[in-house]
């Protein structure tokens, strides 16, 4: 499976924020189709994200990864789920 470049550029921000450490990030999205729009443009909602860090044991390191999520994507905390990378 391909990683898109949401998920990538989220994976690097997310591993130069301290105490996060590597991360594998996956996005729930849905595409909508805008039929109000002249170009009948496609846009793409993250609906859920899934995020595996080496330092998403640390309550801390995962209140920051939760909340660096939410502002970028918009995303109620109870559709973001870290859990600690093996």
């Amino acid at each position: 499976m391909q990683k898109s470049v949401l998920e990538e550029k989220l994976e690097t921000l997310l591993e130069n924020t301290e105490g996060v450490g590597k991360v594998q990030v996956i996005l729930m999205t849905d595409e909508k189709k805008d039929r109000q729009s002249f170009y009948n443009s496609e846009t793409i909602q993250v609906t859920g994200v899934l995020i595996s860090a080496e330092g998403g044991g640390n309550p801390v390191v995962v209140q920051n990864i939760q909340e660096a999520v939410m502002a970028l994507f918009q995303v109620d905390a109870h559709r973001i789920r870290i859990m600690k990378m093996k």
